[in-house]
């Protein structure tokens, strides 16, 4: 019996589990329990961390989970690694539902760096007013640069803020294109610093960028396991049919 265990966060996760539950699929959705209020789920949901490769791999056990697909963010590198771990530790087949990466076009102002402290160093010594659109996990690094202004836009309030200059902006994606123009407009926006997540509901910033002519420092993906990866929640349900079928 397929037991699916879908590890969400993103966009297309949430798409996943709204296919599996009208295929009427016994799957379990998982949160990391990074915000207050996660997207309610049309499948059993769990929240909160496994307690590493070790946790998450007796969990498959205890749960007879039939198959993990991991649709964590781009940037959930230890997530990520502790499923491959997990699933080459069980013999649980694991499938990665993974966005394309952004890639410049015409008019983009962008410069590529390898990390966060890289991030950190790239920008200028000058004052300047910068959206920092990168979540609320790494904020402290950026406090590095004090002189600058930065604007956050983040799912939930935060409890503090580790930035001298700041202001958050509260709001959940997907963002449009109308709307990031005139949120860069009207904070007079000169740098974006943002992370390579690819996908549909975040790059409404980028275009932004290009049509305002705004330079953006992108950080690049982390490296991850090989694993089996697809692109398309089609592709996902193939492959469960497939399983099903003892293909």
């Amino acid at each position: 019996m397929l037991h699916p265990l879908i590890l969400g966060g993103t966009t297309e996760a949430t798409r996943l589990a709204h296919a599996l539950a009208v295929a009427g699929v016994q799957a379990v959705f998982s949160y990391a329990g990074r915000t207050d209020a996660p997207v309610a789920q049309p499948l059993p949901t769990r929240i909160g961390g496994f307690g590493g490769a070790a946790g998450l791999a007796e969990y498959l056990r205890a749960e007879r989970i039939s198959h993990v697909i991991d649709a964590t963010h781009p940037f959930a590198a230890g997530m990520s690694r502790n499923a491959a771990e997990a699933c080459a530790a069980t013999g649980i087949p694991l499938l990665a539902l993974e966005r394309k990466p952004w890639v410049a076009g015409d008019g983009d102002r962008w410069t590529g760096v390898p990390d966060l402290d890289a991030a950190v160093a790239a920008l200028p010594e000058a004052p300047g007013r910068i959206f920092l659109a990168i979540g609320r996990q790494h904020l402290q690094a950026f406090a590095a640069k004090p002189q600058h202004h930065y604007l956050l836009r983040l799912v939930d309030p935060p409890p503090a803020l580790p930035l001298p200059k700041a202001e958050a902006v509260i709001a959940r994606g997907p963002f449009t294109l109308e709307g990031d123009l005139a949120l860069l407009a009207a904070q007079d926006i000169g740098l974006i610093v943002a992370k390579n997540s690819g996908g549909e509901g975040a790059r409404a910033k980028l275009e932004a960028a290009r049509q305002r002519r705004i330079a953006v420092i992108l950080i690049d993906r982390p490296a991850l396991p090989e694993r089996a990866s697809v692109e398309t929640v089609a592709e996902v349900l193939d492959w469960l049919h497939q399983a099903r079928l003892g293909v």
